[in-house]
């Protein structure tokens, strides 16, 4: 009999693969100005006439750019969001300015991007994990456990990143609409982001899958090996009885 994990494990490898290379293209977006990380930010606003802001602000991963991800900061983890001003500008919407990061960035949106930076490394460390381990989920249970494991604890941690990721930007851009300025959100990081999630779930379900099908095929057989020992006991004795009937007789 085939295992289940045999076509399983490769589909969900495929999945893991796919939803790690898009969660580098966001990591990496504003490294260079080539496609896709050169069009790959999380909101582009008109910053024009805020104090010490460029015309027009992108916000990557690690870099605040101008427009196309061109002169972009020096790369810094979880850089606050309101470096892409002066301290305590002018004409910035006030809801996104305060006393954090260096009096530039108030402080929901000082924090919910710092976690939200955070748990995206930490999504991709488990997920790198999950795809080591997938390969040991090739040849049984106990690999597509770990796997499986691996890769829930993964999308635990992608699904608070992603979902922080969206609070904060869309809010933004409501923000920079409401004081009149132009925004959008970056279709590109948040295809990647969404596009990941998606990928890293159905690579989890299937891991999952691959574990209660192995479990199923053989408790079946088992079920099976009894009925038929029990049938055989029970044709034997039949026979038995009758051969002692016609002795009498």
């Amino acid at each position: 009999m085939v295992r289940t994990n045999t076509y399983l494990a490769p589909v969900a490898l495929v999945l893991l693969a796919g939803s790690i290379v898009m969660l580098f293209f966001v990591i990496l977006s504003a490294v260079n100005t080539t496609s896709p990380l050169g069009n790959t930010y999380f909101l582009s606003a008109d910053t024009s006439d805020i104090t010490g802001a460029r015309r027009v602000t992108q916000w990557a991963y690690f870099y605040i750019c101008g427009e196309g991800n061109s002169d972009c900061s020096r790369a810094w983890p979880a850089p606050p969001l309101g470096w892409a001003w002066s301290r305590t500008p002018f004409n910035a919407p006030a809801v996104l300015v305060g006393s954090y990061g260096g009096a530039t960035t108030s402080f929901y949106y000082y924090y919910m991007w710092r976690f939200g930076w955070v748990f995206y490394l930490i999504a991709l460390v488990f997920s790198v994990i999950a795809f080591f381990a997938g390969f040991v989920a090739c040849c049984g249970r106990l690999g597509s456990a770990i796997a499986g494991l691996a890769s829930f604890v993964a999308l635990f941690f992608l699904t608070i990143a992603v979902s922080l990721m969206t609070a904060v930007f869309v809010r933004m851009r409501d923000a920079f609409l409401a004081s009149g300025r132009n925004a959008e959100i970056g279709r590109y990081a948040f295809g990647f982001s969404w596009g990941s999630w998606t990928a890293l779930f159905l690579a989890t379900i299937l891991f999952c899958v691959g574990i209660r099908r192995d479990g199923s095929s053989r408790g079946n057989s088992r079920r099976w090996g009894r009925q038929r020992s029990v049938r055989s006991h029970r044709s034997y004795d039949l026979g038995g009885t009758r051969r002692v009937k016609d002795d009498y007789a």
